[in-house]
């Protein structure tokens, strides 16, 4: 039953204390202007004629029974059917409520009290009309008697709920009026299309006045005090409240205190406009920690939307985008969306934009605050107006915080001493949650490796490191194992050094450009690229494997093939797409034979030498950009461009081994299980072939097979056999070496 809230002698123009006791008043108006429509149904019909089918229909009196709220009396003055000023008097005492309620809310409006229903309106933009449209489907949802209502006034007792047609007939005073009000129903007015009534159009074969509908349950609840997430979208949100994250220092607190006053000043002014954020940045930099971080802050609800869970369920993206932007205004929260790359292709151009419209038009009218993360830069020029649009790119770590967050991380654990979390952060370029990720890795590794103490080793953090890298490298690259170290290289003391030198400034590029400032002074040449140059099998290659594995570091050679194209611009693409990959994966980048790729800028004679011009200036510049670790590796040093030998770091040449040096390339080529015949005589392959390294190792491996197809150890023949035919694979032949490994005079003859 519905009481009138205000008992005699109470103030006309009293607040209302709590939205319910504004709908009390409302509903008890919507009696009025039924008892109103059923008088106009009395003049009209006369008795009460269906009175024999009680029970299968409603009668006059069982409506009036409903109206007076169970008792004898209607809600309007009394009278008989035949009183003439009876409804002059129903209709006075409905002006009489209809003043008494706007004026209740004006007072409430200056008390500050916020009302359910005003609320709503002021969210979707409802005018006067609309609200009552929302009165009528509520009824229901507050007393069942509005169920037989409606169904009286529409003459048939299995229509429950209000039609479009009823609505008019109760709302509007003139035909003229009623189809005015028609286009409160389009699909593209406020009250459809941001789900706040269903039409009931049984497939469209109903004319639309005899459509029924139905208030959502998310509003109807919104108006009667619920709080909880529309059951339509919780599949794919999250609602995130105040003080509910533990409170946590970030490693970009100077971007979040920014952040904050910004939205302080945006959302606290006179005028408050809409914003939307967009951050990008690698996965880990602690977007989403960011967001949560400043909307506690600010005392601001979050509600957060998976658009990648979007975009696979069954519901139209542009339904589901009006469901989560009407959640957000409800609450009243922030909106972020997460995932917003899924709207990508491949490269910005991709981009879809109807998808994209459908997204953001109801963000853009129904969000004060929108929050959209990502990976990839986007801007909206072209494609939406977004009046207040703002891009962020969150920052990686620079060395001094990436220490200060290994160091918080590894604070507790128990550390092999060799474990220097400065190295850590010189070595691996991680994000906030990656470095996360890697230490609890490690301790896992720690545990499997060393079950007893579980003691955290540098390898297991160099392991856990590697496995954060992203997988896109693998797609334009080769990852190399390495196997060999220092002791494998054979190179003069000079040229070792430098290598040395390599590692030092990798491991220690956190006291350099972070402790000593120079990180502030150089835009460009972070990284380290350096040039291994020299003949071929001179050991290039298995210096880089050093490398990385005296870093930790995977190591990917790159294959030309997939990144030298015929075609104008695609060569550029694709070492983006490596250079890309290579930020996240924390490899080293091997260019073999790079001169290929990187040679001397030519004079123009024609468009395909600019364009060739072109894709070299592309690449230095990339070079100059990555910071990273690149080694290239080139036969010929003079065939590469002094422009680029200027970004360089280092610069190494590997000389053709003497015969000290092949001497010792042939003593160490050997595993210690490999069975050897005393007759070997190293000092005399030395000094008859004049062979780089990497013929040595082919020939030691020859020699290896033949001799395990022998059954013995290997022997001198076995060794000589296989340096004729590494001899045969280059063009040349050995006068003196028979085909069965008997050696006469070993000098080279050419072909």
């Amino acid at each position: 039953m519905i009481a009138a809230p205000v008992q005699p002698g109470s103030r006309l123009d009293a607040p209302y204390a709590t939205s319910w006791e504004h709908l009390a008043d409302e509903l008890h108006r919507l009696d009025h202007l039924l008892h109103l429509r059923l008088l106009d149904r009395q003049h009209e019909a006369g008795g009460d004629p269906l009175e024999p089918f009680k029970g299968l229909v409603l009668s006059e009196q069982e409506i009036l029974r409903l109206l007076a709220g169970g008792s004898s009396a209607p809600p309007t003055p009394a009278g008989t059917a035949g009183d003439p000023g009876l409804r002059s008097r129903a209709a006075a005492a409905l002006d009489e409520l209809s003043l008494r309620i706007s004026r209740r809310l004006e007072a409430s409006a200056q008390a500050g009290t916020d009302l359910a229903l005003p609320r709503l309106s002021r969210i979707f933009h409802l005018g006067p009309f609309e609200e009552r449209c929302i009165l009528l489907c509520l009824a229901p949802e507050v007393d069942r008697k509005y169920e037989k209502l409606y169904a009286w006034l529409q003459d048939d007792v299995t229509r429950r709920r209000p039609t479009v047609g009823l609505v008019l007939e109760l709302l509007c005073a003139t035909r003229e009026e009623a189809l005015a009000a028609r286009a409160a129903f389009e699909p593209q007015a406020t009250l459809v299309k941001a789900r706040l009534l269903q039409i009931d159009g049984n497939g469209g074969s109903l004319p639309l006045p005899s459509r029924p509908l139905k208030l959502e349950d998310r509003i109807a609840g919104f108006l009667l005090g619920g709080e909880s997430v529309a059951p339509a979208v919780q599949n794919f949100t999250e609602r995130v409240l105040p003080g509910t994250d533990p409170e946590r220092r970030l490693a970009c607190e100077d971007l979040r205190q920014r952040v904050g006053e910004l939205l302080r000043e945006r959302l606290g002014g006179p005028e408050p406009g809409s914003l939307v954020l967009h951050l990008r940045g690698p996965w880990g930099t602690e977007k989403s920690a960011l967001i949560r971080a400043v909307c506690a802050d600010l005392g601001l609800p979050l509600v957060v939307g998976d658009l990648e869970r979007m975009l696979a369920d069954t519901k139209p993206l542009d339904e589901t985008a009006w469901l989560l932007a009407r959640e957000a205004a409800l609450q009243p929260a922030a909106l972020c969306l997460r995932g917003f790359d899924r709207l990508f292709g491949e490269g910005q151009a991709a981009l879809d934009r109807d998808r994209l419209r459908l997204l953001l038009e109801p963000v853009q009218i129904l969000s004060r605050l929108t929050f959209l993360l990502g990976e990839r830069p986007w801007n909206p020029a072209g494609v939406l107006e977004l009046e207040g649009f703002l891009a962020l790119e969150m920052p990686m770590p620079d060395g001094t915080a990436a220490r200060a967050l290994w160091e918080e991380r590894l604070a507790g654990l128990p550390l092999a001493a060799t474990v220097d979390a400065g190295a850590l952060a010189s070595r691996f370029r991680l994000t906030p949650g990656q470095i996360r990720n890697a230490v609890e890795q490690a301790g896992n590794l720690a545990r499997w490796h060393s079950p007893g103490d579980g003691t955290v080793s540098e390898a297991d953090l160099a392991a856990a490191c590697r496995a954060q890298a992203g997988l896109g490298l693998a797609k334009v690259a080769r990852k190399v194992e390495p196997g060999y170290g220092w002791e494998d290289l054979v190179l003069p003391p000079d040229q070792m050094e430098q290598l040395r030198e390599i590692c030092a400034r990798a491991t220690h590029r956190h006291v350099v450009f972070g402790d000593w400032g120079f990180g502030r002074r150089l835009s460009l040449g972070k990284g380290l690229n350096a040039l291994f140059s020299g003949p071929p099998g001179t050991g290039k290659t298995m210096a880089a494997e050093v490398v990385a594995r005296e870093l930790g570091l995977d190591l990917y050679k790159i294959d030309l093939s997939q990144v030298v194209s015929k075609y104008i611009g695609e060569t550029e693409k694709n070492l983006d797409r490596v250079f890309a990959a290579a930020e996240s994966s924390n490899a080293i980048l091997f260019f073999d034979e790079a001169d290929a790729l990187f040679g001397k800028r030519s004079e123009v004679r024609d468009s395909h030498d600019r364009y060739a011009n072109v894709e070299v200036s592309y690449l230095l510049q990339k070079m100059e950009e990555y910071e990273g670790i690149a080694i290239l590796a080139s036969n010929l040093r003079q065939h590469l461009d002094q422009a680029f030998l200027r970004r360089l770091g280092f610069t190494v040449h590997f000389p053709f081994p003497d015969e000290g040096s092949r001497r010792r390339i042939w003593e160490g080529a050997w595993p210690a299980e490999t069975p050897l015949h005393g007759d070997l005589d190293f000092a005399a392959l030395a000094r008859e072939y004049r062979l780089a390294g990497g013929n040595i190792r082919n020939i030691v491996v020859a020699a290896a097979f033949l001799a395990a197809a022998g059954g013995g150890p290997v022997r001198q023949s076995h060794l000589l056999r296989a340096t004729r035919r590494e001899y045969q694979k280059m063009g040349k032949t050995l006068a003196g070496i028979d085909p069965a490994g008997n050696a006469g005079n070993g000098s080279e003859a050419a072909p």
